[in-house]
Parts: C-alpha cells; structure tokens; sequence
C-alpha cells in the first residue's frame, strides 16, 4: 500500500508498505482522507521532540470501513464511515486513574509516536473506532482537530457569565471559539490575519481583534469595561502570545493554555499570585469532545469548506508542506485524499 513518509526534517516520501492485517480486536479502514495537524509540520520541521524518524504522520482521519477482525462488536459493519480517537492511554498511570485519558502519561499518539494514517489502510481498536454516517468524508477528518478546542474550553469551565478572549484563531483556535458559543460566552477572537478573524466570525466570535493593526490591550479594556476577558485561550504556542495571556486576563481569571511554544517563556510571578489565576493545560480531547464535536456538524452549523485550506494527492503532500512552512499563518487545514 502507498505511505506518505517523514523520512528527515523537511523531506517527504511516497512509499510502499504491507497492507496491514487486523488481529483480534480490530479493524482495517480503508483511509478517505487525513488531514495534516501542526504536530505534523513540526514533525517535518523537526521541532516535534516527540517523533522519531522515518515517521508517517497523520491522525486526523477519516475512513471506511474495509474489513473486521475477531471479536469486534457486532455494531460494526463493513463500509460504515467512521473517524478514529488516535490517542492511546495505558490504564495505569495518575491521569487514567482520573479517567483523564487524554492526559495519559504514557500516549501515543498516532503520527507522532507511533506511525499515523497518511496511508490507504490502518488497522486500529475498535474501542478508537466512532461510526456516523451522516457526516461526510471530509467534516469526519475535521473532527478530531476540533476536539481539541472544544477541550480547552471545557477545561476553562466557560460559562455563559464569561467574556472568552481566543489568542489565535487557526483550526484549533476556531473550535475553541465555537466551543465557546455554544456555552453562551461572549467570545473575542484575536489573530494577525483578516481571513482567519472573519472565519472566526462564522464561528460566533462577537468581536474580533487584529492584533498587528490594533493595540489588544486597549481593544480588550473596551471590550470589557476594563475588567480583562474572565477567560483567555491560548492558542499560539509563542512566547509572545502566552504573556499576552497572562497581562490581559481578568483578576481572579482563567486561562487554558494549547499551544506548544518552542523557547522557554519568562513570565512575571506578581500576576499569577496578584490576580489568583487558575491557569491550566489543554492536551488532546476527552470521548465526550468527540460526541459534542460530531452533535455540533450534524447540526449543519459548519460549512467545512470554509476551513479547507487546500485538498492534495498524497504525491503533492511535501510542496504542500513547504507551502505550509513559507506561510504558517495562511492555512487553516490541509486533507489529503487517498
């Protein structure tokens, strides 16, 4: 079968490999489309201290399924359409004993530890299985990556009382900013680029901020009578842009922190302690993101194409990537098709 592979920082391969069998517990999927994740353009990058290399990246997916193995429940049928949790949990570790499985101190996370799904077949557990058919192919690739800031809202515990403010507004920003609708807050959305604040618009974002042409301290004060947003999602992963988190959220305020920011970041102690933070991570999503996120494009409430930034042949996957690199700020997602 046909592999798209990592094989070294900044290079990209096809390749062919063994079509995988499914042993007992598991099921084949014939791979649709897999969307490309910020994890993969590190991993290409090589700034993912995570991935090891040759790597096939990928685990945002949707596929079908092709064949079963032993012991599958019965629910599963062949040429159901279906996404894939690609997160493993051990069981054993403090997180899983919370029942915190996204937080798994041991994961691996398909793409990143263990090879991904930018191939025509993988063979998975069934338990990381999630049939719907009605969502199409390309809104099942989407779900996953907007887990993730549906998560991060729910870590936030945003209410309806909550003014949201959302640093970045690419494909893990804008769940965020949905997430955060749907709960009642007023969301402000604030990125350096036009495009991705009007997506962030559609979203439900209330009130949208440049951050280059506008100064955020004094649109936010406006905003919020002075008081700061109650709750700040940090969706970046920049030195910049994790400061910006901590000066402009409200006393006694929250904030929830995605992104993974590459240098170590100095931050001045006196506002944590001054303003009694609560200030958290945001790591993958939990099952219950996955259901919130596939009842939300049931409702029809997303155009997906609105957030595609381009569909490729697995044969343009690395000009893909090097477009990607030459302009971070232009895309919001990236599928291959298979």
């Amino acid at each position: 079968m046909k592999t798209i592979e990592i094989v070294e920082p900044g290079l990209i391969s096809i390749n062919e490999r063994e079509k995988p069998i499914p042993g007992t517990g598991e099921i084949l999927l014939k791979v649709k489309y897999v969307g490309f994740c910020g994890s993969d353009l590190s991993s290409y990058l090589g700034k993912n201290p995570l991935v090891s290399y040759p790597r096939i990246p990928g685990h945002e997916i949707s596929a079908v399924i092709e064949e079963l193995g032993a012991d599958v429940p019965e629910s599963f049928l062949k040429g159901q359409q279906v996404t894939v949790v690609p997160y493993t949990n051990c069981g054993q570790c403090m997180a899983c004993r919370q029942k915190r499985f996204n937080a798994c101190k041991n994961n691996e996370t398909l793409g990143v530890q263990r090879d991904g799904a930018m191939a025509e077949y993988i063979s998975v557990p069934w338990q990381k299985v999630l049939s719907e058919d009605a969502l199409n192919e390309k809104q099942l690739a989407l779900v996953e990556p907007l887990t993730v800031g549906f998560h991060a809202v729910d870590n936030g515990m945003v209410t309806d009382w909550d003014t949201v403010l959302v640093i970045g507004c690419g494909m893990i920003g804008y769940g965020a900013i949905v997430r955060a609708n749907l709960r009642g807050a007023t969301v402000i959305a604030a990125d350096v680029d036009d495009v991705k604040l009007e997506k962030a618009k559609s979203a439900g974002a209330n009130y949208v901020i440049n951050s280059v042409r506008q100064d955020l301290h004094e649109e936010l004060m406006k905003i919020t009578r002075g008081n700061g947003p109650s709750v700040v999602v940090e969706a970046v992963g920049r030195s910049e842009t994790y400061q910006a988190a901590i000066q402009e959220v409200s006393f006694a305020g929250r904030v929830v922190c995605i992104g993974y920011a590459s240098d170590e970041i100095q931050f001045k102690t006196k506002l944590w302690v001054q303003k009694e933070l609560k200030i958290m991570g945001a790591r993958n999503a939990s099952p219950s993101d996955f259901e919130s996120v596939i009842r939300f494009l049931k409702s029809g409430s997303l155009n997906e194409i609105n957030l595609i930034s381009d569909i490729v042949k697995p044969e343009e996957a690395g000009t893909a990537m090097q477009k990607w690199t030459e302009n971070p700020g232009k895309v919001m997602k990236i599928l291959v098709r298979f």
